[in-house]
């Protein structure tokens, strides 16, 4: 790998790039960026949930990002013509795609359907910490003070969250395949988020978000239906068609797929890995109050003292 993509933090501009990033104070445009995400993620795991009994988990990822593949065609198909520039560059993309579309998503669905949504988000609260450890051994990236409290901070709010106030309750929690799961889909998305840092692909494509993203569900779609064609060979998967699926297809495509992967590109070029990392953290604060509302309960005290934590963390993260 490191052949492929060359010696990693070896460039000089590489470190300056990432140090400019640890340094760099959150504008309000940067946390709206890296804001929607989470919403949006929050909603996926909702959706997940709600259509488990439709879809296969790994069918579900493949069938959401051939959606999204037909959504960006319109916006960037020059990117996939010969000379565009895409395929001198196809490990790099093909890497992107492994982790971020083939990987991420399936990982998190296969977890949902073996593990309590407790468990996930209190295993997918390590997001903050993947980040600074992937950064700090691969890329070269110091890990200041102020991360670290901050990611204690973070993690702190997500664990009041999923206490709901009551830490007895963490007491109870116990790891299952499905931890496993999520566990390898953070690690998965803290290494595609750091490779986002890496402007080794043309400039034509990087500034192009629609071509970006386009080359990695190209690619993100054969490992999909890879993985999809190995579920439906191992396992007695089964679809059921019907309205509810179609709607929720449409929102994971357009939502959680399109929109959450731009709105993350962006704030990574903006803040970078370290400081995005935390916004994630913002997930599970979102999933309790959506499972609030569709649950008919009211928000409690201790989400407000979540939500105080997990924006603590972020604001002592970024500061210079």
């Amino acid at each position: 790998m490191r052949d492929s993509w060359g010696q990693f933090g070896d460039n000089g501009k590489t470190r300056t790039s990432l140090h400019c990033h640890m340094s760099q104070k959150l504008s309000p445009l940067t946390a709206l960026l890296l804001t929607v995400p989470p919403l949006l993620w929050a909603g996926n795991a909702v959706i997940g949930r709600l259509v488990s009994d439709l879809v296969p988990p790994v069918t579900l990822n493949f069938l959401r990002w051939a959606v999204a593949l037909f959504i960006l065609l319109p916006l960037a198909a020059w990117v996939l013509k010969r000379n565009s520039g895409l395929w001198p560059h196809w490990r790099r993309f093909a890497l992107l795609s492994l982790l971020g579309v083939g990987c991420y998503n399936a990982l998190q669905y296969l977890a949902l359907q073996t593990s309590t949504p407790l468990n996930v988000t209190l295993v997918a609260a390590s997001g903050p910490v993947w980040m600074l450890a992937i950064g700090a051994l691969f890329f070269q990236a110091p890990v200041r003070r102020a991360q670290m409290y901050g990611a204690v901070l973070s993690i702190v709010g997500v664990l009041v969250v999923l206490s709901r106030g009551d830490w007895a309750q963490l007491l109870a929690v116990r790891l299952v395949i499905g931890d496993v799961f999520i566990l390898l889909a953070t690690a998965c998305w803290s290494w595609y988020s750091w490779m986002l840092t890496r402007k080794d692909e043309p400039e034509a494509i990087r500034s192009d978000w629609a071509a970006f993203l386009l080359a990695q569900v190209v690619f993100g779609l054969a490992w999909s239906g890879l993985f999809a064609g190995m579920e439906w060979g191992l396992t007695d998967a089964h679809i059921t068609w019907g309205w509810p699926l179609i709607s929720a297809l449409a929102f994971v495509a357009v939502g959680p797929a399109v929109l959450a992967y731009r709105c993350w590109g962006l704030g990574i070029q903006r803040s970078g890995p370290a400081v995005a990392g935390f916004f994630a953290n913002l997930t599970p604060l979102f999933a309790a109050i959506f499972s609030a509302a569709f649950l008919g309960e009211l928000p409690q005290l201790f989400h407000a003292l979540a939500f105080a934590l997990i924006i603590g963390g972020i604001w002592v993260s970024s500061r210079r």
